[in-house]
């Protein structure tokens, strides 16, 4: 309860007296059409500073291959935006930036990766609607850290990223939210803060993985999208 309250106290430090809060970025072109209407946004719209680094847009993933487009965006629906929005505002004050692994999923990509890990303990089962990432309606997240040196692995933008125990997508024990085995004091308390400032903005962890968090009606049955992510 502290640290929501910690958290409350940022937040409220930086909507009056200003810093902490992000800069206006680069503008962000419009969403596709069909994006626009899926009810879906650029997340770099609502989080300006957000780090994008969609490892699915590149060979640096468990399929080993491209999934995405190299100018593939991360989009997220609406309904995301503003719970998004507080997070990362939350984590500013403590020199923390979101860093965005993946958000709006296509199907076809969906069946792909579950056709490389037929586990649905890891990936979802691909089924007859959408659910999470397939109705933009979660996240794959983590946040950059204070110090400046760490190991290549960690490293996104010129910025290094919070050692949380484990990379993105490691099929392990030690990589579900709330490990403890293996997992270094230290990770698991960059893992409770990520924890804390997404679910101050009404967002929820997935006790399977501790970089997914789901935000409202991520697991109601929607139809099936074909939305682009370029």
């Amino acid at each position: 309860m502290r640290r929501f309250l910690a958290l409350a106290v940022a937040v409220g430090l930086i909507a009056v007296c200003g810093p902490g809060a992000a800069q206006a970025g680069p503008d962000v072109p419009p969403v596709s059409d069909a994006a626009h209407a899926a009810g879906f946004v650029d997340v770099r719209t609502v989080v300006p500073d957000a780090i994008i680094d969609l490892r699915y847009a590149t060979t640096n993933n468990f399929t080993h291959t491209q999934l995405y487009p190299s100018d593939a965006r991360c989009l997220v629906h609406q309904s995301m935006a503003s719970g998004l929005a507080t997070a990362a505002t939350a984590l500013r004050p403590q020199g923390h930036v979101l860093v965005f692994w993946d958000c709006y999923r296509p199907h076809d990509v969906q069946v792909r990766m579950f056709n490389v890990v037929p586990n649905p303990a890891w990936v979802a089962r691909p089924g007859q609607y959408a659910h999470s990432h397939e109705s933009g309606r979660s996240v794959d997240v983590t946040f950059t850290a204070v110090q400046q040196q760490c190991p290549p692995e960690r490293q996104v933008a010129g910025l290094c990223v919070a050692d949380m125990g484990t990379d993105f997508d490691d099929f392990s024990p030690r990589a579900t939210a709330f490990a403890t085995q293996g997992v270094s004091a230290n990770a698991q308390a960059n893992r409770a803060q990520l924890r804390d400032a997404m679910k101050y903005g009404g967002l929820s962890v997935y006790s399977g993985e501790w970089w997914h968090f789901d935000g409202p009606g991520a697991g109601v049955d929607r139809p099936i999208l074909n939305v682009p992510v370029d």
